[in-house]
């Protein structure tokens, strides 16, 4: 994907990432974490952090910390002296003092353990490391930015990782939206890849049809931009039609869009029409746990008086069909 692509568009989530980075790439901040579902562009807006940064002639260094084993992540973040273990035949630099001056990109921050965790955050607070075999610390000015496409507050209370780390890559956060809330994002992007793909294999594909466009609009797009870019190259790849039609898309994709349409099966909900009233007991609750239960009833409610028509239940609730959809499979009712 060029790097600027998947962030183009004028939808209000991404006009906001796009601010975001420019703050954050001016600012002095040593830690930044980048939140987004696989897909969404969380390896770009590192880069453009990097890039719109004074450290842009400095290298940008990327890590996917869920590639390298445990017991190889240490030696590759770090380094090590020569005879520090077993093959360890010269002295070498890791990853971090390769980034000196510039940013590291540590994607999927997660699937790094919580050894790993604490020693990264000794180099977040003191900005000085060691390379393993090492006796003595050496100073390091790098920009840790992170990628996770979990929640990390859900994983510090899990116990799979660090609060204290957690706190000090939280203090500047980007969340990187999902597709399937960009609204017509989804075709300003669809144009300007097919712009790009066109350029590339010397024909032109001008658009979507009406039926392509309503299925695009209604799909979910789990893999988000990039299954989209993906997607639209394949066509290229096997179609010769000037425009792009329903029955070029995958079977996936029409079923998909098919099983939202189907009336809503998930047990009886609540009768009558007047707005459902929860009780608040004294003992201690989870918050998000009873407001999701919450809007789960109001939703089944209006499903019931709709009698299942998805559309007047998104307009009664004063909610796109698109945005429903979302949020029913968010409280797991689709």
């Amino acid at each position: 994907m060029a790097y600027e692509a998947g962030l183009i568009g004028e939808h209000a989530s991404i006009v906001e990432v796009r601010r975001l980075i420019d703050r954050v790439a001016r600012s002095a901040a040593r830690a930044v974490l980048i939140y987004g579902e696989t897909g969404t562009g969380k390896g770009l807006i590192a880069r453009l952090v990097h890039q719109q940064s004074a450290r842009a002639p400095q290298p940008f260094v990327d890590v996917n910390c869920a590639a390298i084993p445990d017991q190889l992540l240490e030696s590759e973040l770090f380094g090590h002296e020569k005879g520090a273990f077993t093959g360890a035949a010269m002295r070498k630099s890791g990853l971090i003092e390769t980034a000196n001056g510039g940013s590291i990109f540590l994607d999927e921050i997660r699937d790094m353990n919580l050894v790993m965790q604490a020693k990264l955050l000794t180099v977040l607070d003191t900005q000085r490391m060691r390379r393993v075999g090492a006796t003595a610390a050496v100073d390091v000015d790098v920009r840790f930015i992170a990628a996770t496409n979990r929640v990390l507050l859900s994983e510090v209370k899990a116990g799979r990782f660090r609060e204290d780390l957690y706190y000090r890559l939280q203090v500047v956060a980007i969340n990187s939206p999902p597709l399937r809330e960009r609204g017509d994002d989804i075709f300003v992007l669809t144009d300007n890849f097919l712009r790009r793909l066109s350029s590339r294999y010397g024909r032109v594909v001008r658009g979507l049809s009406p039926e392509a466009r309503d299925i695009f609009r209604r799909y979910r797009w789990p893999g988000n931009v990039r299954e989209l870019e993906n997607l639209l190259e394949r066509i290229f790849i096997l179609e010769d039609d000037a425009i792009i039609l329903a029955r070029h898309l995958p079977d996936r994709i029409l079923r998909d869009v098919r099983e939202m349409d189907s009336p809503l099966n998930s047990g009886a909900p609540p009768q009558g029409g007047a707005p459902v009233m929860m009780q608040v007991p004294d003992e201690p609750l989870d918050y998000h746990e009873v407001t999701a239960a919450f809007q789960a009833q109001v939703i089944r409610q209006a499903l019931v008086a709709t009698e299942g028509n998805l559309t007047e239940t998104a307009a009664r609730l004063g909610l796109t069909r698109h945005a429903l959809r979302h949020q029913m499979l968010k409280l797991g009712m689709a």
